[in-house]
């Protein structure tokens, strides 16, 4: 593979960086519409408007797929709405930051599991000191530092079915041809949210205004950033491309002050500090092992 020149990485990084941005805007927006439609209001308008999209950019073939193809997509689509729902639920308890941090521990467990090294437990335990930094535990500063713990577990489920995602994203990609899977999983999951959101929301869903900031946030939080990982995936190399991921939390965090004037204390700060430590970590260890395909991926924040 050849070695991206260092003015092709400079661009990539910016891409990636930006992916990560308008992925923090848009959950941003997203929080400031659960008064009028709920989280799982916003979530099913989300996932409509990213299925219309993915259709309409793959426009997916639906026959001569075999049964395994169907049960993969239709668990992909149920994962990615219940991964969705998790983190929404969770915007609504606990702040952004904390929630992305929380909830990016499932792809790290998920890499340090895979590691086998007795470096994949040093970051591990990185990774735990932040959460309890997080959680209040360590260096607790006041009764503001505490997180609300439905919350704390509403993140770490949708962390938990992250990994859910990753591995059926994987087993789907081998099933259906170029964006085809995710498509369809998108719609299914789309499709598992209606119900849900008809109760919740009701006739609040169809309000035009509503609507056009939904697809505002689908477009900032699922097109715009797999456009832009997608090319910048042509200048990085995947472990550069983890590396930037990684930093998430942070975007998030900085997010959450700015547009929703969320403040967090130090400890709070050092957690999620030490948990972009330890992404930032366990993926450098693990860059003396073959170097895997990198695929872009829509994350739920």
């Amino acid at each position: 593979m050849r070695r991206p020149r260092p003015s092709e990485a400079a661009t990539g990084a910016l891409l990636v960086l930006a992916g990560l941005v308008c992925q923090e805007l848009g959950a941003s927006i997203a929080v400031t519409l659960f008064p009028q439609v709920g989280p799982i209001g916003m979530v099913t308008l989300r996932l409509v408007f990213a299925a219309l999209i993915l259709l309409a950019v793959a426009r997916p073939s639906l026959g001569g797929h075999p049964r395994s193809a169907w049960v993969s997509a239709v668990g992909f689509g149920v994962v990615l709405a219940a991964m969705n729902v998790c983190f929404y639920l969770a915007l609504d308890r606990i702040p952004l930051g904390p929630a992305v941090t929380l909830e990016i521990l499932g792809p790290l467990a998920l890499s340090v599991i895979a590691g086998r090294r007795w470096t994949s437990a040093l970051w591990a335990g990185v990774a735990l000191i932040g959460v309890l930094l997080l959680g209040g535990v360590l260096l607790h500063s006041g009764p503001t530092a505490a997180l609300d713990p439905i919350g704390v577990v509403l993140a770490l489920a949708a962390g938990a079915l992250w990994i859910g995602y990753i591995l059926l994203s994987a087993r789907t990609g081998t099933e259906f041809p170029g964006l085809n899977g995710l498509a369809i999983a998108a719609a299914i999951g789309a499709l598992v949210t209606i119900p849900l959101a008809a109760t919740t929301a009701g006739t609040a869903l169809f309000d035009p205004v509503i609507l056009l900031l939904g697809l505002g946030v689908a477009a900032l939080s699922s097109a715009v950033p797999y456009a832009l990982e997608f090319v910048a995936l042509r200048r990085l190399s995947a472990a550069t491309f983890s590396i930037l991921l990684a930093s998430a939390p942070a975007i998030a965090a900085i997010a959450g002050l700015l547009v929703l004037g969320q403040e967090l204390t130090t400890p709070q700060w050092l957690g999620i500090a030490c948990v972009v430590g330890a992404g930032i970590g366990a993926v450098l260890s693990a860059r003396r092992g073959p170097s895997p395909e990198v695929q872009p991926s829509i994350a739920p924040s």
